[in-house]
């Protein structure tokens, strides 16, 4: 199997291996890697967000890791624009572009293209959420069909965030959410692409998820969660929803102890990992699926 010529995207839940998986693939095939992980970006949560170690930097080179400040807003377009200008530049270089993360949207962004909408105002968002919450989910639900009856049947009552979202693009731009998902197109060919999807069975997924909570204890992730809560970030920043940083807050004002503050990121990150391998059965069905027992035979086979 020859992948050289490819750009290569590795997705799986949290706690999986895909970044030793990565920098073993990267080895062979003189790869470097591209991070997709929405909070690995920030310089800030080196810890928390499980970012690879310095020894596996100066093995292989490692791009889109720990530059954006938490002070700053980084969304899934900056993202694209960087990751396509640094696929390129590898391909300049003769490097094999390895892309690796679990945020699902990042990969949606670069293998689909993303949505290019233009900015609504904050008042007119802030109205439709007011909106929602004065008519609660089934009667808000009820209006945006009245108002975009396309939406039927493709997006669900409980899907708050995109409903909302679909109310405000239909009254701010006349068009449909779905009118503005057509015309997305990626920078990239579809056959330019490898997709891989790993497989960790659920067992090992929940030993490995509680190993690495206990990793980043001792290496001092409430020091550098205590370190984020000095800065007085917005509530609304997105570095507040990592996982652990409201429960190492809590640990912090001594609302819990350290067993219960391990056992609620514990449950946090399964919860997430189920999320992810959700999002991965519905958006991601032509990848290649390899199980993390048989990542060493799949590596054999590479040319």
């Amino acid at each position: 199997m020859d992948l050289k010529s490819k750009i290569i995207l590795i997705y799986g839940p949290t706690a999986s291996g895909k970044s030793q998986f990565a920098i073993k693939l990267a080895k062979k095939i003189n790869g470097e890697i591209i991070n997709a992980d929405s909070m690995q970006v920030y310089k800030q949560l080196k810890i928390l967000s499980a970012r690879p170690s310095q020894k596996e930097y100066q093995n292989i080179k490692h791009h889109l890791y720990g530059f954006q400040s938490v002070k700053g807003n980084f969304s899934t377009g900056d993202w694209l624009k960087l990751v396509n200008k640094k696929i390129l530049e590898l391909k300049k270089r003769k490097k094999v572009p390895i892309v690796v993360g679990g945020t699902g949207l990042y990969f949606k962004a670069l293998t689909n293209g993303l949505v290019n909408i233009p900015n609504i105002p904050l008042r007119l968002r802030n109205k439709v959420r007011i909106l929602h919450k004065t008519l609660g989910s089934s009667k808000f639900y009820s209006s945006l069909l009245k108002l975009d009856p396309s939406v039927r049947n493709r997006l669900k009552v409980s899907d708050t965030q995109r409903v909302i979202r679909a109310y405000e693009i239909k009254l701010f731009t006349k068009k449909s959410i779905f009118q503005w998902f057509k015309n997305t197109q990626s920078s990239f060919s579809e056959n330019n692409f490898y997709k891989i999807l790993l497989y960790i069975p659920k067992d090992k997924l929940l030993t490995k998820i509680r190993l690495r909570i206990d990793k980043m204890i001792k290496l001092g992730v409430i020091a550098e969660v205590k370190k984020l809560t000095m800065m007085n970030l917005h509530k609304d920043k997105m570095i507040n929803k990592a996982l652990g940083v409201e429960e190492i807050k809590q640990y912090l004002k001594k609302e819990i102890k350290k067993k219960r503050l391990i056992e609620n990121i514990s449950i946090k990150t399964r919860q997430y990992a189920k999320r992810q391998k959700t999002w991965a059965r519905g958006q991601f069905k032509d990848w290649n699926e390899i199980k993390v027992d048989e990542i060493d035979n799949f590596l054999q086979k590479i040319i």
